[in-house]
């Protein structure tokens, strides 16, 4: 069982707060993190129809069994629980008394927000880091093409066949149990397109052109992605800027084993020429920090930045009393032209340092303190 970054700080929030939420996407690692930390508490799976059943017709004799608290994995199936959890936490003292895990943020957040708000903690668990995984056998195109997702790293399984059921799974199942969507090839069309999108400019009007949807349907669709834990917009950085810049997020999956897959690559052979892999390398490092900020229970503090005349940098930290710009390449060698878009920055906010990440191996430190840095050691960049 390998080792999960976010160990430690569930076991702080444990002692800090009556409850804690550990979600994330389907099959991220949760149940496996909340057994290993919580040896001695019960486990109940809430996906069992038979013990759903209990919980939603008699909840109050459902808890009744678990007088030192549970594990609850996949509570948002049971809404009802919710109200009951309430009293009982309202009326002990003891913190970390349940662990509740969810796959799908919007009706795990209702629920809580209506009832628990206060009494829950919150950890995002994403699939496995590099720094997780810590495989120096497998190059940048194996990442790409294999994702993160713990499975995949666990038991002898191709990616283009879990990915297909991964995918089967989540639109006959998850989509309908948000929302009931009848139209699920256009659903699909929809899935497919975002793949296409992968590192660009949240376009919603072209996207609803091509699925043939109307756009409230299109933004109704990516909200659902995004609660489920398939995509992310990152946002764009405009504060304090004379500059006309972009206002429009761009969109990332939080897995591009499955943007692959999404996008037709059945091997990793097809992946080192795809148009779009050098998108694809700068989703996975962008989620790769993300993985870092959740991990140690912080907050999304990532942003990008673009003007109108097309000088972007890939990523912004905002660190509240300082900007940390990081420019993505995918290239393996090092060229001059991967330092142009950091000494525009520079240049633009009058200040030093930042850093590239490239697909490469080899470190250096720049004038003007910029550090380009392996994407396989991106651990040693605190943010």
């Amino acid at each position: 069982m390998k080792k999960r970054e976010s160990e430690k700080e569930l076991r702080i929030l444990a002692t800090q707060f009556k409850s804690v939420a550990v979600i994330g996407p389907r099959q991220s690692g949760k149940t496996t993190l909340v057994t290993k930390v919580f040896k001695n508490k019960p486990y109940v799976n809430l996906e069992n129809p038979d013990i759903r059943r209990f919980a939603v017709e008699d909840p109050r004799g459902f808890l009744s069994n678990y007088p030192k608290g549970a594990i609850l994995d996949e509570i948002q199936r049971t809404p009802e629980l919710f109200s009951y959890l309430q009293q009982i936490l309202d009326e002990s003292n003891v913190n970390g008394l349940f662990i509740l895990t969810g796959s799908n943020n919007f009706l795990l957040q209702e629920n809580i927000s209506q009832s628990l708000a206060g009494r829950v903690a919150y950890l995002i668990l994403l699939p496995f880091s590099i720094k997780e995984i810590n495989d120096k056998n497998l190059n940048v195109d194996q990442y790409l093409y294999q994702g993160c997702y713990p499975a995949l790293y666990n038991k002898n399984i191709s990616p283009s066949k879990y990915f297909a059921n991964y995918i089967r799974t989540y639109v006959e199942r998850d989509v309908r149990l948000i929302k009931n969507i009848t139209n699920l090839y256009a659903f699909e069309k929809f899935l497919r397109l975002c793949a296409g999108r992968v590192g660009q400019l949240l376009n919603m009007n072209s996207i609803a052109v091509e699925v043939g949807v109307d756009v409230k349907t299109i933004s109704s669709w990516i909200g659902l992605l995004e609660t489920s834990f398939i995509v992310f917009r990152l946002l764009p950085y405009y504060k304090n800027f004379n500059k006309r810049v972009v206002k429009m997020p761009k969109l990332y999956f939080y897995d591009t084993g499955l943007a692959s897959s999404l996008l037709g690559i059945e091997n990793v052979k097809q992946l080192t020429f795809h148009p779009l892999r050098g998108s694809l390398f700068e989703n996975f490092v962008t989620v790769e920090f993300l993985k870092k900020r959740y991990n140690e229970g912080k907050q999304n503090n990532l942003f990008f930045w673009r003007d109108n005349t097309g000088n972007e940098i890939d990523l912004i930290f905002d660190k509240s009393d300082s900007l940390i710009p990081l420019e993505i390449k995918s290239g393996q060698t090092i060229v001059n032209d991967f330092l142009k878009g950091l000494k525009f920055w520079n240049k633009l906010t009058k200040q030093e340092g930042g850093y590239i990440i490239y697909a490469g191996e080899i470190f250096q430190k720049r004038s003007n303190n910029i550090k380009i840095v392996p994407f396989k050691k991106i651990d040693m960049i605190k943010i």
